[in-house]
């Protein structure tokens, strides 16, 4: 018996290093490491809607054409990157589209009545929305509501406040410096696209190269878990309610740069596409998986998507019909992405508060470790 043990000892030995020899410098074995990027599919979807879609009318591959889905990219990307990071936690934000309009109004308004200087306008708005999200932060940590609720509220309250504030009319004779933002341009770039390219870098470091962004997988992998290893979770939460809120102050000095006024109008509905973008590029609803570059490349392909539909003189009903399949698409392969790494969480909440259950393992997003020590503060 110990010699047949020895001697198959021995031929795995031997096998071993052939095989894997052999898997390592193939061709199949390079396919394999590139299929297996998380974010490979999204990609391979947005080059393929590109190629099709030119294939078929050739002005979506022009520059102009080019630029517009840029600028669109640049405002949902943003609010995509925010919305992402909250999701990590396992959280939900439903504001960003309300409050996209609520600052976009008050930097106008400070910048146009209280002649507030344009620099001072913008930190405004900024402001705001940060201010909103440590309130959401607040409320979810502090007195445990859920989410979903409290930002539910600010959607509607922001909606309204924006309509308030002028009485629903829109809010004109802003600083030419809101259109040099989407006016002017780096080697045919906008400078919006080159905005959002920092913050989805800035929020990449963050998640991915720093304690504080594994500390964020954690809480939303196993907030249980998180607690017991010394994580600042409420601390945590917070920031990335925070987070989302600064980016969509931003967005709303974009807006205003785009179209030249404060439009109480504007971003209605901007809160879904944000969260389709990050479900479709990767970021679990159930919290601890994703990535910063999934987030971007599907709001890239959302925005392609819609514009070629444009293009293609696609009914506009149409166009959020074919929203729906492809956020459908998404979640149904977070589910089966899911159940293939064996972490199916049968009725677990999915956007729990902070006294929601925690899950069985902490697993973070891809790239991560699996060790999250609690860096100080």
């Amino acid at each position: 018996m110990k010699t047949e043990q020895a001697e198959t000892s021995s031929n795995d030995r031997n096998d071993a290093p052939v095989g894997l020899g052999a898997s390592a410098g193939g061709p199949l074995s390079w396919a394999r490491k590139i299929t297996d990027i998380p974010e490979f599919g999204v990609v391979a979807a947005c080059v393929l809607v590109f190629v099709i879609v030119t294939l078929l009318h050739h002005d979506f591959a022009d520059i102009a054409n080019l630029q517009v889905i840029g600028l669109d990219l640049a405002d949902y990307g943003i609010l995509a990157v925010g919305v992402s990071m909250v999701i990590m936690t396992s959280g939900i934000d439903l504001s960003p589209g309300s409050m996209v309009a609520f600052c976009s109004m008050c930097s106008a308004y400070v910048n146009v009545n209280w002649h507030w200087p344009v620099g001072l306008a913008i930190l405004a708005s900024i402001g705001i929305g940060m201010v909103v999200g440590f309130l959401h932060g607040w409320f979810i940590t502090r007195l445990d509501v859920p989410p979903f609720a409290i930002t539910l509220v600010t959607l509607t309250a922001a909606a309204g406040g924006a309509l308030a504030l002028t009485q629903g009319q829109p809010i004109s004779g802003v600083s030419p410096f809101y259109d040099k933002l989407t006016l002017y341009d780096a080697f045919q770039v906008p400078v919006p696209v080159v905005i959002f390219i920092v913050v989805a870098f800035l929020a990449w470091v963050l998640m991915e190269r720093t304690y504080v962004g594994r500390q964020i997988y954690a809480v939303g992998g196993n907030r249980e878990a998180a607690r017991l290893a010394g994580i600042p979770i409420n601390r945590r939460l917070m920031l990335t309610y925070i987070v989302s809120g600064a980016c969509a102050g931003l967005v709303g000095v974009l807006v205003i740069g785009r179209i030249g006024i404060g439009d109480p109008s504007v971003g209605s509905g901007w809160e879904l596409d944000a969260i389709a973008a990050s479900v479709i590029g990767g970021v679990s609803l159930y919290g601890g998986e994703g990535r910063i570059v999934g987030a971007a490349a599907g709001a890239l392909l959302l925005m392609l998507i819609n514009n070629a539909l444009i293009v293609l003189n696609v009914s506009p009903f149409y166009q959020q019909v074919a929203l729906g399949l492809v956020l459908g698409i998404a979640i149904v392969a977070d589910r089966i992405r899911a159940r293939s790494r064996g972490r199916a969480r049968r009725g677990l909440p999915v956007f729990g508060a902070q006294g929601a259950p925690a899950l069985a393992a902490v697993e973070p997003g891809a790239g991560q470790e699996a060790e999250f020590p609690a860096a100080p503060e």
